[in-house]
């Protein structure tokens, strides 16, 4: 038990650890306040041109959805980074990182943002309309809001799937929480970072878990 507690919990290593550690645990803040925006943008247009009246906009639009909600996000990310140079694109890492997941995360934002607006009665933009609002001000005012409602808790799940899903960004060397904590290892040769790392990432999402848990419990009481 004691050898277990100085490979996993020597807490002495962590506190020598823990200036790179906190400049990794900020460059996870900086990448999920990058990526969540970008993907809630991307999820969003394409729920919107998903309602297109055309075909030849939906079948597009579906298969690009299907295609970046099948690609694991890994592979993806290699490809923005490691592939797209031979194509004379360099995108560096944070390029990188902010291409992947807005293609990856947006499918998935986009599909949640679809079926919310697809939940709202058709009555409620044909009132509008009589009201005489604007198409844009219908979806603005009356549509968009109603939408988000419904579909709160699948929203607040991804982004913490999005949150968690930064961690990848150590494969392209870019310095967050994760790929401070692995080289903290590679010199201490102590497991202990990475416990550490495991610890900020539930702090810092441990909330967002509870907030989706109470969500959940008043979707399904109001039904």
């Amino acid at each position: 038990m004691e050898d277990f507690a100085d490979a996993f919990l020597n807490w002495d290593i962590v506190r020598r650890a823990m200036p790179i550690l906190l400049r990794g645990l900020w460059q996870t803040l900086l990448l999920a306040a990058m990526v969540v925006p970008l993907g809630v943008l991307g999820g969003l247009a394409l729920a919107l041109l998903s309602r297109a009246r055309s075909r030849w906009v939906r079948w597009p639009l579906a298969a690009w959805t299907d295609l970046f909600r099948a690609l694991p996000p890994l592979v993806l990310l290699i490809v923005c980074y490691a592939g797209l140079p031979f194509a004379g694109i360099d995108l560096g890492a944070w390029g990188a990182v902010a291409l992947a997941f807005f293609l990856n995360t947006g499918a998935y934002y986009g599909e949640v943002l679809r079926a919310g607006l697809d939940s709202v009665p058709r009555g409620q933009a044909e009132a509008a309309r009589a009201l005489g609002l604007s198409p844009y001000r219908t979806m603005r005012h009356v549509i968009l809001p109603q939408a988000v409602r419904n579909v709160l808790p699948d929203l607040v799940s991804n982004t913490v799937e999005v949150v968690k899903l930064t961690s990848i960004a150590s494969v392209v060397a870019l310095p967050e929480l994760l790929f401070q904590a692995r080289q903290a290892q590679s010199v201490t040769y102590n497991a202990s970072p990475i416990v550490a790392a495991a610890l900020a990432y539930f702090i810092l999402l441990w909330p967002c878990v509870r907030l989706l848990s109470r969500l959940e419990h008043k979707s399904i009481a109001g039904r």
